[in-house]
């Protein structure tokens, strides 16, 4: 598994971010070959989490690569097999129904199509105020796709965000594991 050739793409969950970017990092001590993604307002929004350059440096100098951004950088991945697997980490609400419906409009959802078109899995770690309202169909349709794999996840505060849930970040590497055998790792709902 060291000669992975793997992609990680992070959407804009930005509470996330620190979370998913020490993933990157322990992930980084194991494979040798990231492929940073950025969906566009990931890569150029600065919120209370943190800069946007502050985020892009960190991810650049853990892959020692430059951060696809663009649906005309993330085309490439598919004829040129770029990828073994893909992470999304964080996959927001919007990423999942447009993943679902067959858009691709981002970077991201352009990097997962052409994952999936060589048939090779994508690893959804999902991080929305609505997955269990609006998103819910979205994720239920992902969750029957081929090569689609979910890290485990739940409700992040059942109390003043009923709706909300956040995957175990922790879970990210045990998942990709799985999903390189074909298997989705259980349970996917944690209490």
């Amino acid at each position: 598994m060291q000669n992975l050739k793997l992609g990680y793409a992070l959407c804009g969950s930005f509470c996330t971010f620190k979370k998913s970017i020490q993933v990157l990092e322990e992930l980084s001590n194991c494979f040798s070959d990231i492929y940073p993604v950025m969906s566009e307002i990931a890569y150029t929004t600065d919120t209370r989490f943190g800069k946007a350059e502050g985020f892009i440096s960190k991810i650049e100098k853990i892959t020692n690569k430059s951060i696809i951004k663009s649906v005309k950088e993330a085309e490439p991945i598919g004829p040129k097999d770029l990828l073994d697997a893909m992470i999304i980490a964080p996959a927001t609400g919007n990423t999942i129904a447009k993943l679902a419906n067959g858009i691709t409009d981002t970077s991201v959802t352009m990097a997962a199509k052409a994952t999936l078109r060589n048939d090779h899995p994508v690893i959804i770690c999902v991080s929305t105020n609505d997955a269990l309202a609006n998103s819910a169909k979205n994720i239920g349709a992902l969750m029957n796709m081929r090569n689609i794999f979910f890290v485990p996840l739940k409700q992040d505060d059942c109390k003043n965000k009923p709706r909300s849930v956040v995957a175990d970040f922790d879970l990210i590497k045990a998942t990709l594991e799985a999903a390189l055998k074909g298997e989705q790792l259980q349970p996917m709902f944690k209490m």
